[in-house]
């Protein structure tokens, strides 16, 4: 697989599901075990205004690379429809942010941890 023509909606598709699993794995790892308190807590982050809040927190603190920015905008670029009752930008932008994390999911492990680390840094007050 040829990390530069796998397209950003299949990166966005994986990282939709890599998102939502690390979000996961962060609340029940920080002690919570009842299924709707872990629901109700990870749509703090899996939505597109917590995705758009992760993703700004990124690019403030600079831990973004160039090769990283440019897959968060073929993710963000790739979009053709936007759900009735959201706003265009939150949804564009988190689905450059799934792009990204589908992106690093695929072709570097490592980095893609690190992007969660610094996701999650700061705890609950970041979702």
């Amino acid at each position: 697989m040829n990390k530069h023509t796998v397209s950003a909606t299949a990166l966005s598709f994986v990282g939709d599901a890599i998102y939502s699993l690390k979000v996961r794995e962060f609340y029940v790892e920080a002690g919570y075990r009842q299924g709707r308190k872990l629901q109700e807590l990870s749509k703090r982050y899996v939505s597109a205004a917590g995705q758009t809040k992760a993703y700004y927190r990124l690019k403030e603190n600079g831990f973004l690379t160039e090769e990283e920015e440019a897959v968060f905008l073929r993710g963000r670029n790739a979009i053709t429809h936007i759900p009735r009752n959201g706003d265009r930008q939150s949804y564009e932008t988190a689905s450059g942010l799934e792009a990204l994390c589908g992106y690093l999911h695929l072709f570097d492990k490592e980095r893609c941890e690190e992007l969660f680390r610094e996701i999650f840094k700061g705890g609950e007050e970041n979702a």
